[in-house]
C-alpha cells in the first residue's frame, strides 16, 4: 500500500478495523456505508478490515461476502472474543502508516474520520481519539449511559491522572510503529484495552489529539455495562500496581519526527501541514488500493 501521487511523493496509508461479534444483522449495511464514504471523500489509501471475534451467527460468512463485493474490504477471524484482542491482532500486523478503528454501529459521525487521522498522518500527534465529552461534541444518548461515561472518565482522572476526556469512544487512530512498541505492555483484551493504551501512551509522553464527535447512542447495543464497569475497575487497580513497580516506561517508543511530505488536496489543505518545499500540487484519489498479501 505504498502508493505515490503524481509528484512522486509516497502517500500515507490507513487501515481501519471494525471489531465485530454476532453483528450479522448490521454488518453489510455498516461496512457498505463506511466503504462508500471513504471511497467518496477520503484522500489517502485505505483498507477496511472486519475482525470477527468468534461470532456464532452468520457474521463471518457475511464478512467474507463483503471482501468479494468491495475492493478495499478484508476480513480476519479470531477464535476468542474481545475487542482489544481483535485490535491488537490486526494492528500489530498492519502495513499501514496509521491504524484506526470504528465501532460497527457507526454511532460516531463519519465526517469526523479525516479530522481524527489527519494529525496522526501528518506526524503532529501519536494517537487521536474521538471525544463525546468535548465541549464541542454533539451527543444523543440516555441519562444512564451519560452518567456512567462521565463517572468512568472522572475515575480515570482521579485514579490514574488521565488527561484525555473520553477513554471508551469507539473512534481512535494511532501511528502503527507506536502501537507496535506499546502492544506488548497492554494486558487487557476486552473493553479496558482502550484505557490501557491511552494511559500507557500518556505515561510515555506521547501526544494524544482529541476530536469532538457527533455521536448517537445505538439502542441495540449489547454491552453489559455492569460487567464492563467491574472489569474496568479491576484494570485501573492493575495499572496502579504497574506504576508502583516502575513498569510503566516503554524504552523503545518511536518519537515523532518532522512532518512528512503528504499530498495536498482540497480536503487536507486545512488539516494537514505540508513541509516547506514539499510538492503541493493537487493529486487525485488513488483507485483500487490494496495491501500486499
Amino acid at each position: 500500500m505504498n502508493e505515490k501521487n503524481a509528484g512522486g511523493v509516497r502517500q500515507r496509508s490507513v487501515e481501519i478495523v471494525v471489531p465485530v461479534y454476532n453483528e450479522a444483522h448490521v454488518l453489510a449495511d455498516s461496512i457498505g456505508r463506511l466503504h462508500a464514504y471513504l471511497e467518496a471523500s477520503f484522500p489517502f489509501p485505505f483498507r477496511i478490515t472486519v475482525a470477527d471475534n468468534a461470532s456464532t451467527d452468520a457474521t463471518w460468512q457475511q464478512a467474507n461476502d463483503l471482501t468479494h463485493r468491495l475492493p478495499h474490504v478484508h476480513a480476519v477471524h479470531l477464535d476468542a472474543k474481545g475487542r482489544g484482542r481483535a485490535l491488537k491482532h490486526v494492528w500489530s500486523q498492519s502495513t499501514a502508516d496509521v491504524v484506526a478503528y470504528v465501532d460497527v454501529d457507526l454511532s460516531t459521525g463519519l465526517e469526523g474520520f479525516l479530522p481524527l487521522v489527519a494529525p496522526v498522518l501528518s506526524g503532529h500527534s501519536d494517537l487521536a481519539i474521538g471525544s463525546r465529552l468535548h465541549r464541542q461534541a454533539a451527543v444523543v444518548r440516555g441519562p444512564k449511559r451519560e452518567f456512567i461515561s462521565r463517572s468512568y472518565n472522572l475515575l480515570l482522572k482521579l485514579g490514574l491522572a488521565a488527561r484525555f476526556s473520553d477513554a471508551q469512544c469507539g473512534f481512535k487512530a494511532v501511528r502503527t510503529e507506536v502501537f507496535r512498541a506499546l502492544a506488548p505492555h497492554i494486558e487487557d483484551n476486552a473493553w479496558f484495552f482502550d484505557t490501557e493504551l491511552l494511559v500507557l501512551a500518556e505515561r510515555n509522553r506521547l501526544r494524544i489529539h482529541e476530536v469532538p464527535v457527533d455521536w448517537v447512542d445505538d439502542p441495540d447495543s449489547r454491552v453489559d455495562l455492569v460487567r464492563t464497569a467491574v472489569d474496568d475497575l479491576k484494570g485501573v487497580g492493575r495499572m496502579l500496581k504497574r506504576w508502583a513497580t516502575g513498569r510503566a516506561r516503554v524504552a523503545a517508543v518511536p518519537r515523532r519526527v518532522s512532518v512528512p511530505q503528504v499530498p495536498a488536496t482540497r480536503q487536507t489543505a486545512e488539516v494537514l501541514p505540508v513541509r516547506a518545499g514539499a510538492d503541493a500540487s493537487p493529486s487525485s484519489r488513488p483507485e483500487n488500493l490494496e495491501y500486499a498479501s
